[in-house]
């Protein structure tokens, strides 16, 4: 089994700085792509940003410019460094892997808050 591990939400003025970090453990096989997902209330979860395993990223538009998206394949952990931070950025925040290992599957993490007060 595999387990994502996140750390790093809390409360942050707009304007301040949050970094998010999820640690991927257990029976991994490839570690295929990381990547962190959002869900504000009553939104469905959204795409936040991407890293493949060769390095390539993709981001959402809106974070485009103010979050960058990290990993240290060594550790098995994805970093998102968030600034400028936006109420709108709100939400729960999911650690996501894709690893292949006997097939391929989608993990997912417990999920940490980030709240950005006005």
């Amino acid at each position: 089994q595999v387990q994502l591990v996140e750390s790093g939400g809390g409360l942050v003025q707009a304007g301040g700085s949050l970094r998010l970090s999820c640690v991927a453990s257990g029976s991994i096989g490839m570690i295929n792509a990381m990547g962190w997902y959002r869900q504000a209330p009553g939104k469905q979860r959204e795409l936040v940003a991407v890293v493949t395993s060769g390095g390539s990223t993709n981001y959402a538009d809106s974070v485009k410019g103010r979050f960058t998206i990290s990993r240290d394949s060594a550790e098995s952990t994805v970093l998102l460094q968030m600034n400028s931070l936006k109420a709108e950025d709100t939400a729960v925040y999911y650690c996501n892997a894709i690893i292949t290992r006997l097939g391929r599957s989608t993990y997912w993490g417990q999920g940490t808050q980030v709240t950005v007060s006005s």
